[in-house]
């Protein structure tokens, strides 16, 4: 039987992309225009570097915290990423795979399987939502995830419809309809192993988008659903306020770039903020997560949690965003790649690799708990770190 681990994940992205046809590959890739900001947010932690200690190291180090009231075994949640039909399962597998080493799962309003099923196998499920549609439909999503026991809400408000891709769009269909299916035959032909997958599950790649309705409703396409998204006119912070009331329950807000949108989450009474820009798939040039992450914690962080995503790929990456003010992280694509990989076990995969990295960090940094990390344990080049929306000092005369 072959080895189906993997050491890092830059293999697992290796494997995903032999394994997936171009086109679902691509979509996994994503990025906006030049794809500045997709590339900063894993430059930026390459440039940010450790301090370490070689004696008085800890023998044993706890990586437990909580978020948003749910304690987890690493400070390392799932993102809510739409979609995500790269393998039979989607979304059931990360949340199996997320309840098994001990971590809570964000699921998309844009995924493909429906949240009673995602929480019965994790029930650390947090349901994503953006604004769109109606208050009504908007308020019955909300009433649906609440009643199929999610504990959170989260809002992402960080997406501006960016078109356009320097290296070009990954074409996806509307529905996989006979036609559809004739026209990406090839592709599919080309990647035996997925196509294989789903003939095994007797289930077609699901383009629809189950959760953004009431349950029983007929569920739209993914594109139905994203242009319904696009023609919502933009919330106001009293509409991110109504969200919040309405779930009445912990909920985070993201795509928190700048400090002052910090602090207006704060007064719209979020319990925790992201600092995100989507992975780069939202304004392109907009700057890597993690050189927006210390303002962002001195503001507003002994008031909310601080969440990071975007760009962590490595347990190390993850010890560089909790010294530098986040709870803990996010992860889209890293979990996406081990998914398409090797489904359920992939996702554990790229998580145990996450946790060895943390561990390794933390020895090395001599600290005994995620907790105990401190800027100080990071070495930042200067004009590292980006204050955006801050109040500007005044000169001195």
């Amino acid at each position: 039987m072959p080895n189906v681990w993997f050491e890092t994940v830059a293999e697992a992205q290796r494997r995903a992309k032999r394994r997936l046809p171009s086109s679902v590959y691509g979509a996994l890739l994503a990025g906006s225009e030049r794809g500045t900001t997709y590339r900063d947010n894993m430059a930026a932690f390459a440039e940010a570097g450790f301090a370490p200690h070689v004696a008085d190291l800890p023998a044993k180090r706890d990586q437990s915290t909580t978020v948003l009231g749910q304690s987890v075994s690493l400070p390392v949640v799932i993102s809510p990423t739409g979609v995500q039909a790269v393998h039979p399962e989607g979304e059931v597998a990360v949340a199996r795979a997320a309840a098994n080493r001990g971590t809570a799962m964000g699921l998309s309003s844009f995924a493909s399987r429906p949240v009673e099923e995602v929480v019965a196998a994790n029930p650390q499920t947090f349901f994503q939502m953006y604004w769109m549609g109606s208050k009504d439909s908007m308020l019955a999503q909300m009433q649906r995830a609440r009643a199929a026991g999610a504990k959170g809400l989260i809002v992402t408000l960080d997406w501006s419809f960016s078109h356009g891709r320097d290296w070009g769009s990954p074409r996806i269909p509307e529905r996989l309809d006979l036609k559809a299916l004739a026209r990406f035959a090839p592709e599919g032909i080309a990647h035996p192993r997925w196509l294989l997958a789903f003939a095994r599950a007797r289930r077609l790649p699901d383009l629809t988008t189950p959760n953004v309705t009431a349950a029983g409703e007929q569920a739209p396409t993914f594109f139905g659903a994203y242009g319904e998204w696009m023609q919502t006119p933009p919330p106001t912070w009293d509409d991110i306020r109504w969200m919040g009331e309405q779930w009445g329950g912990p909920f985070l807000v993201k795509g928190i770039i700048r400090v002052d949108d910090a602090k207006r989450a704060v007064d719209a009474g979020a319990h925790a903020v992201s600092v995100s820009n989507h992975g780069g798939n939202n304004l392109d040039s907009t700057p890597a997560t993690i050189r927006a992450l210390p303002a962002v914690a001195e503001a507003v962080g002994d008031q909310i949690e601080v969440l990071l995503d975007g760009g962590i790929r490595r347990g190390g990456d993850v010890v560089k965003a909790l010294a530098l003010g986040a709870r803990a992280v996010l992860i889209g694509r890293a979990c996406l790649w081990g998914l398409a990989a090797e489904g359920q076990a992939g996702v554990e995969n790229v998580l145990d690799i996450l946790r060895g990295g943390i561990d390794s960090a933390l020895l090395g940094l001599g600290r005994s708990s995620v907790h105990d990390l401190t800027p100080d344990d990071v070495v930042l080049p200067q004009g590292f770190t980006r204050s955006l929306g801050a109040p500007r000092r005044a000169r001195t005369p």
